[in-house]
């Protein structure tokens, strides 16, 4: 069974930085896509980051490039997200999502198929 869990969200003041953890069991991931989403209140849920099979295959949407960064260590089966330069506008509750069997950094969320239950990042200013 797959399982997401995520971890590492808080509250942080704007221009602070947080780094979130995703853990996934229940198979090997090395051969699968991996992406972070965001979902804020009374908004869709929308792609943040996505890494391929090495950390040299990624894709930022253009409202973190710079200041975020994702990282994955296939042989600890995590997923790490790196966030600098908090503004409010980021907060939301951020997912943990894998693309079994991918090796197209997948944009569209409806082609990963696990998530995980979701960790609240609150950013005020």
């Amino acid at each position: 069974q797959v399982q997401l869990v995520e971890s590492g969200g808080g509250l942080v003041q704007a221009g602070g930085s947080l780094r979130l953890s995703c853990a996934a069991s229940g198979r090997r991931f090395s051969r699968d896509v991996m992406a972070w989403f965001r979902q804020a209140p009374g908004k869709e849920r929308e792609l943040v980051a996505v890494v391929g099979w090495s950390n040299d295959r990624t894709y930022y949407t253009d409202s973190v490039k710079g200041r975020f960064t994702i990282s994955r260590d296939s042989a600890k089966n995590t997923v790490d997200l790196q966030m600098n330069s908090l503004k409010p506008e980021d907060t939301a509750v951020y997912y943990c999502a894998v693309d079994l069997n991918s090796y197209t950094l997948t944009l569209e969320r409806s082609y990963y198929d696990y998530w995980g239950q979701g960790t609240q990042v609150t950013v005020s200013s």
